[in-house]
């Protein structure tokens, strides 16, 4: 194990997952070298749909911070997603629910409103330009970014969080956790449609993206000094801790992470049982379900997404989804004039979870490249409205679909985190 990474402090193993004494003695450490003497201190970490040590980082920041900041405020990236109300925040990070009010002196904890103008600063613009260089020529548009007031006015931010595939950036962390996590709509739509443009399937897991190269050049406009704190896990283990740079954290974790998070598989299969798990409350999240799965199902394949717990297509952009529907991406553009006007999120979401596919604007005809069926508490007419498939989860018993791998069929407990892909390891 090393401990120097690309500049980033840590360590890291595959093989074998860190205690938390080695946890807390890399942050002492990577704190120790910060310059928070006095200082007011934001501390960035994920909502509850991200699996994460956080009641050892909370101590353990509390701890190495709290003798020399002069103040600490932890702000949970949410991104679009729901506030966390008092007593979800107190069990992520274990603490008791009467303290999230007041969790200790100069000690507060928020939540990010992406909607609340009253909440964001404008930090600059990424221009055309830069934005068809980034984009490699798909976009051309100035986007304004605006990001939580927050983060400009305290001293120091420390973004933490965990590094996995994902279906936008290509890895999650990093300054991730700034855009979208705490960001304004425009930043948020245009990454977003820009990852949906590049399309999930050449996205996820790929540490080096258009989108993460536009989510850098967003946080490059701030003058907030920012560090991170960045976690390669394997389900609720920790394999890896970094801090340092946005860039260098993130790098470190993403390698690890690629080799813990990325399963190969030797074929493809018809169909796969994906099976989120319960921290996704609504589809807009428990959808991580279909992108990581996604890439193992043969043409004309079925990913069935089980979940009887999901009652939600969203509980924040659930209006907005509904009148859209779910489809490929080309169905959107080749129609823009339609679409255009809808939340570019929702859109991209959308996509990704309809998946890959053709759409024929002569023709009118949608061919999406596999079938994706929700056996959730998401009524049958709400599916077919939303132009997705439905079963009947009470029909549904895993242990039918386990162990049939010769038959074509993949079984994906607590899915969401995992990427799966065919082909020998590269790593």
């Amino acid at each position: 194990m090393e401990t120097m990474v690309g500049g980033a402090l840590g360590s890291g193993s595959v093989s074998s997952p860190l205690d938390d004494e080695t946890m807390e003695a890399l942050i002492a450490e990577g704190v120790a070298r910060l310059d928070v003497d006095g200082r007011r201190v934001l501390v960035v970490i994920p909502d509850g749909t991200r699996t994460a040590p956080l009641p050892l980082l909370f101590a353990a920041l509390n701890r190495s911070l709290g003798m020399r900041a002069r103040s600490i405020d932890y702000l949970i990236a949410l991104g679009t997603h729901r506030a966390m109300e008092p007593a979800a925040i107190a069990r992520m990070l274990d603490i008791a629910p009467e303290a999230v009010a007041a969790p200790g002196p100069n000690l507060r904890i928020f939540n990010h409103a992406w909607a609340d103008d009253e909440q964001l600063v404008h930090i600059g613009d990424i221009t055309p330009a830069e934005v068809t260089e980034l984009s490699e020529g798909r976009l051309s548009l100035r986007v304004p970014v605006r990001i939580n007031r927050m983060v400009t006015d305290h001293d120091l931010v420390l973004l933490c969080g965990p590094v996995f595939p994902h279906e936008v950036a290509g890895f999650s962390g990093g300054t991730k956790y700034l855009f979208p996590g705490v960001a304004g709509r425009e930043i948020i739509d245009f990454t977003h449609w820009l990852g949906a443009l590049c399309t999930s399937l050449a996205t996820i897991g790929v540490a080096a993206t258009p989108v993460r190269r536009a989510i850098d050049r967003a946080a490059a406009l701030l003058d907030t000094p920012v560090q991170a704190l960045t976690f390669a896990m394997r389900g609720h283990r920790v394999h890896g801790l970094w801090m340092g740079t946005p860039g260098d954290a993130f790098a470190a974790a993403a390698h690890v992470s690629a080799q813990l998070n990325i399963e190969w598989v030797a074929h493809p299969y018809r169909r796969v049982l994906s099976m989120p798990a319960t921290r996704y409350e609504d589809l807009w999240t428990a959808a991580k379900a279909m992108y990581k799965t996604e890439p193992v199902v043969e043409d004309g394949g079925e990913v069935v997404i089980y979940a009887p717990h999901l009652k939600e297509v969203s509980f924040v952009h659930g209006r907005q989804i509904i009148e859209v529907g779910y489809h490929v991406r080309d169905f959107f553009t080749s129609q823009w004039e339609r679409f255009g006007q809808q939340p570019w999120a929702v859109l991209a979401h959308s996509t990704h979870v309809k998946g890959a596919g053709d759409y024929s604007a002569a023709s009118g005809v949608e061919t999406p490249r596999i079938q994706v069926t929700l056996a959730t508490g998401i009524p049958a007419d709400i599916c077919a409205r939303i132009n997705l498939g439905y079963l009947d989860p009470a029909t549904i018993n895993p242990s039918d679909w386990a162990d049939r791998g010769d038959e074509g069929i993949l079984v994906v407990p607590n899915a969401g985190e995992r990427l799966f892909r065919v082909g020998p390891r590269t790593l």
